[in-house]
């Protein structure tokens, strides 16, 4: 994996030489690609099955991931690395989201000048507090998730980055209260409920050999958040000599991390998932029924995340679907099980430009990474 700048990715118009040492150092990790430099097809059962265990339990041991899946360790993890060379899957850790003491979430819709949509979102991309990026059709140009440590550092950030980049018009900034659901509990159901049961119950052991009480933030903490962000199941001997800590320190930390502070997800490039579309719905509920409305969402196999904001909407829903008819039988599915919910405006993505800090091309594919960095770094 070696360092490239944002537009030295296979999406993006390569720059000079010169150009490129503008770009601070690991500011953004580009892939290789698959050795055999063939895009992957459709994935099988196999395929699916690694990325279901993965999604399950991200750190799990190939000889666990074997014996559920029935196959060699060796085979499972051969499998594993084509994927993720071809930019296809991956895992990701990202601080938690949902404690508000340690991060602040916000929500950016972007207006851009004509033609400018595209400019603005690589710009925006280059830096490691936007995790999310989306193009989109509809009320608004760009859709971004911002991360900060606190709504001052949110209004300075969007007053910065987002109002200052040529070919913004305006901007709406909404602070998320709640995340009933992201989407690292999104599953291929690839598995049966038992091999789910078992893999499950890995990862909430492996989650109880670390430290739940949250220590104070420090640098080793950031050198390997910033790792992980890049490959969630780099070893702990990679952990080790990549940070300068001791194997002993990196293990202690890592679990204590993951256990309190850092989340780890396995990502799907999304056209594979059987699920090709991506839409946002914004909508209001009665305050009075917003936690109740919110878990029924939660629960819906489409919804890929549901946010609870403040603002004109106080319900931002993120959906995968299967065709462009899908946009309107969902909402008029939701509205029909949920019929004190009003949507009063939707979406269609029209590319995901970066996700959780992967930069992705046109057809859904990893091409790079910008590190993400803790809100208290």
């Amino acid at each position: 994996m070696r360092t490239s700048s944002l537009r030295d990715s296979a999406d993006f118009v390569r720059d000079s030489r010169a150009t490129r040492r503008e770009v601070p150092p690991q500011a953004v990790q580009e892939y290789a690609g698959p050795a055999s430099g063939q895009e992957l097809g459709d994935l099988d059962e196999l395929d699916r099955g690694v990325v279901h265990a993965l999604q399950v339990h991200p750190r799990a041991s190939w000889t666990l991931v074997g014996d559920v899946l029935k196959v060699d360790p060796v085979t499972a993890a051969r499998r594993w690395h084509r994927l993720e060379e071809a930019g296809l899957a991956w895992v990701t850790a990202y601080p938690r989201l949902t404690d508000a003491r340690i991060v602040v979430t916000g929500l950016v819709e972007v207006d851009t000048e004509p033609g400018a949509a595209e400019d603005v979102a690589r710009v925006l991309a280059e830096d490691p507090a936007v995790p999310n990026i989306k193009l989109t059709a509809g009320g608004r140009d760009i859709v971004a998730a911002v991360q900060t440590r606190s709504l001052d550092e949110l209004s300075r950030l969007t007053g910065h980055l987002f109002q200052r980049t040529p070919g913004v018009r305006a901007t709406r900034t909404h602070v998320s209260t709640g995340l009933p659901t992201d989407g690292s509990r999104w599953r291929l159901r690839s598995l049966d409920a038992a091999q789910s049961e078992r893999l499950a119950e890995a990862a909430a052991a492996a989650c109880r050999t670390g430290s739940a009480e949250p220590t104070r933030w420090d640098g080793l903490d950031a050198r390997l958040l910033e790792l992980l962000s890049i490959d969630g199941r780099m070893s702990l001997r990679d952990l080790s000599a990549a940070s300068g800590a001791s194997l002993s320190t990196v293990r202690r930390r890592t679990q204590s991390l993951l256990a309190s502070r850092l989340l780890l997800r396995c990502d799907l490039a999304r056209p594979l998932s059987g699920w090709p579309l991506s839409a946002m719905y914004f909508a209001s509920v009665p305050g009075q029924h917003l936690e109740e409305t919110s878990q029924v969402l939660a629960g819906l196999r489409e919804v890929r995340s549901c946010a609870i904001t403040a603002g004109p909407h106080n319900l931002v829903v993120d959906v995968w679907l299967r065709t462009l008819h899908d946009v309107h039988t969902f909402e008029a599915h939701v509205s029909r099980r949920l019929p004190r919910l009003t949507v009063t405006d939707r979406s269609v993505v029209l590319r995901t430009v970066k996700h959780m800090g992967r930069l992705l091309d046109r057809d859904g594919h990893s091409v790079g990474v910008v590190p993400l960095r803790h809100p208290e770094d």
